[in-house]
Order: structure tokens, then C-alpha cells, then sequence
């Protein structure tokens, strides 16, 4: 399982229809929403709000065995539920979903976890922790 997970800066002013859209997600729109995630085989995505003095973010985390799949999906759809999310996504972000990424994918660059060579006081040896580069 690929999981993924990138910051995308909200674009000045729609602030406020981002946090509607995601309360409609989470709402009324659930339903399409979990439909077009299990159709581009992404099987869990997390949003958080980042406010920061430079503007705000999401924080967007996806689970996918197939992120090129899962993206190209989301990219070439016809469902009208995808077609409206391509563009809510350029509208509060500014990417255009039906051309190619303007870069690559974000990188992983550090792992840890509390159950891997840990010391048994949560912190992690040595071991526990690897720089992926």
C-alpha cells in the first residue's frame, strides 16, 4: 500500500468556500465522494487545515496501491462527480487535474514508528528511524 501525502496551498479568498466543500464532503456529498475513491482505488484519503502566517494549506494524506492509477483516474473521469471535484480543485488550488503534475510526486524522506526498534520509552533507536534518499 503507497501512502502519499502532500501540501496544497488554498488559494487567497476561498478559504471559505473550502471549508464548505469539505463539510459537504464530510456531509450530503459523502456518499459520491466514497464512490469516486473506491472507483480510483484510494482507500482512505485525511484532510487537515494548516493555517500558516503565508496563507492557508490542506494537508492531504492517501492510502493507494496504485497512485498512478488513483491519479489518472481522477485526471481522465467522466463522472460527474469527478468532473465537478477537478474543478473545485483548480478553483481553490489552482491545479488543472486533466494535465500532468507540474513535478513529481512528494518523496518520502523519513519513517518511524513506536513499534519499530524502539527502546521502550518511544524513542526510537537507531534502528527505528531510516532517512529514505
Amino acid at each position: 500500500m503507497a501512502m502519499l501525502a502532500m501540501a496544497l496551498p488554498i488559494l487567497p479568498g476561498k478559504e471559505g468556500t473550502w471549508e464548505r466543500t469539505m463539510a459537504d464532503l464530510a456531509g450530503p456529498r459523502r456518499a459520491e465522494f466514497a464512490a469516486a475513491r473506491r472507483r480510483q482505488g484510494i482507500t482512505r484519503e485525511r484532510i487537515w487545515w494548516q493555517h500558516t502566517p503565508q496563507g492557508d494549506l490542506e494537508v492531504l494524506y492517501l492510502e493507494t496501491d496504485d497512485p498512478a492509477r488513483a491519479f489518472g483516474e481522477i485526471a481522465s473521469s467522466r463522472e460527474p462527480f469527478d468532473v465537478w471535484f477537478r474543478g473545485f480543485v483548480l478553483e481553490h488550488y489552482g491545479i488543472d487535474l486533466s494535465q500532468p503534475m507540474p513535478g513529481p510526486l512528494p518523496e518520502l524522506v523519513l519513517d518511524w514508528g513506536a513499534d519499530e526498534g524502539s527502546t521502550g520509552d518511544g524513542v526510537g533507536a537507531s534502528a527505528g528511524a531510516s532517512f529514505i534518499g
